[in-house]
């Protein structure tokens, strides 16, 4: 029961660029229109050959040779998404065939754009329940196949991408690396992020998600601090779900985090949706901005209107 700890992570994103200048001859939009109101610049753009549990494989490869684990060894595999075109076979079931993984419990964890840190907890809770020794915990999203390219208001937010994580038990003597989860929803609120009808198609109340976002997420990231028994100046970094620059930015000063560094992968990004945490935490960690053992505040945010967060430390 010593909790479990994130040992890799990877990340994965489709080569085709779409800046705000390609969207400003789609849509009656701008590069200043954008940047002004969410601090987008760029967004990469899966092909119609590139699906989901595609995006999320090559992630989760990255995070398992990162790791040292082999396919073999994986014994619980979460993918966190809200664009899977089929019902069954799931993402992780598609994943695990992709990558070798012989005889994994196999979930799909749909809670949009909280949904890594969703299936984060899960995997702790998993591992220290002894139901799974490793868990591979993935977030993908192809946002590009449910974004209605005629809307302005969401069609500049959206991109693709994968992220992923290994996670295990910690090793006996240490402390836990994933801190408790806070998590939770406001369903009355479920209407201001949406991927509906046929075919789905994303849209959302922006300013009711940025008003409950800003008002709501300061003292939730505290009370997230607080149940892993942190002050927020303790934190290395700060890694909210990527939805708006306007949002993020302002989070850590408000919160405390005086000396973390804060993930903007937003600007070159987009809103990739259950993607944005782990593929912010994993580009963190490749460009040396965080080290191991760091403690690094997550935070999801986003349809249902559902929240999740943890700190957790830096593989």
């Amino acid at each position: 029961m010593n909790g479990s700890r994130i040992t890799a992570v990877g990340h994965y994103q489709p080569a085709k660029v779409l800046t705000n200048e390609d969207l400003a001859a789609l849509v009656d939009t701008s590069d200043e229109w954008i940047r002004s109101r969410v601090g987008i610049r760029t967004r990469h753009i899966a092909g119609p050959d590139e699906p989901v549990d595609e995006l999320a494989a090559h992630a989760a490869a990255k995070a398992l040779a990162g790791a040292g684990t082999a396919p073999e060894d994986i014994d619980l595999v979460l993918v966190a998404t809200s664009t899977a075109v089929d019902r069954s076979p799931n993402m992780a079931a598609r994943v695990a065939a992709r990558l070798g993984i012989p005889h994994p419990a196999a979930m799909d964890v749909n809670v949009v754009c909280a949904g890594f840190t969703h299936a984060l907890a899960t995997a702790d809770h998993a591992v220290r329940a002894g139901a799974a020794r490793r868990a591979l915990v993935i977030g993908a999203d192809k946002m590009s196949e449910v974004a209605d390219w005629t809307d302005r208001s969401t069609c500049v937010l959206v991109g693709d991408g994968a992220g992923a994580a290994v996670v295990e038990a910690c090793p006996p003597g240490t402390g836990p690396g994933i801190g408790p989860v806070l998590w939770g929803s406001v369903p009355e609120m479920g209407h201001a992020v949406r991927i509906e009808g046929q075919p789905a198609r994303f849209a959302q109340e922006g300013q009711s998600v940025y008003r409950w976002a800003t008002t709501h997420l300061p003292p939730l990231a505290r009370q997230t601090c607080e149940r892993a028994g942190l002050a927020p100046e303790d934190l290395a970094a700060v890694v909210l779900h990527q939805a708006n620059l306007r949002i993020i930015e302002p989070l850590a000063e408000r919160i405390g985090a005086v000396n973390a560094v804060v993930a903007r992968d937003v600007t070159a990004s987009g809103n990739t949706s259950a993607a944005s945490i782990p593929l912010a935490l994993s580009k963190l960690v490749e460009q040396g901005a965080v080290s191991g053992g760091d403690p690094v505040l997550l935070f999801g945010f986003g349809g249902n209107l559902s929240y999740a967060g943890q700190v957790v430390r830096c593989p």
